[in-house]
């Protein structure tokens, strides 16, 4: 193997491997957002009501690190890719 060929094999490990937990944290950071919906639905909260909150919540994060005209792009993305069924729950694994 030539130096050139094992750097690249090292840089694929390290992408791999930021892949991995990357996946792994969008589980986690999923599996705390689901609590928080559930817990404010038992509390009598309409689930509207609470998807209005994440997506507020979540549209001000992203444009405090991003800015607001990536995330206006970002947005622009959203109904062909809720058209594709990217976000329609059926058992798959989250993206």
């Amino acid at each position: 193997m030539t130096t050139e060929a094992a750097a690249r094999a090292i840089a694929d490990d390290g992408i791999a491997d930021d892949i991995a937990t990357i996946a792994e944290k969008k589980r986690v950071a999923l599996t705390y957002l689901s609590e928080a919906w559930d817990g404010a639905i038992a509390e009598g909260v309409d689930p509207e009501i609470v998807a209005h909150a994440a997506l507020f919540t979540a549209l001000c994060d992203l444009i405090s690190t991003y800015g607001e005209e990536p995330v206006a792009e970002l947005a622009e993305t959203l109904p062909g890719r809720v058209r594709a069924r990217e976000f329609t729950v059926d058992g798959r694994t989250v993206q």
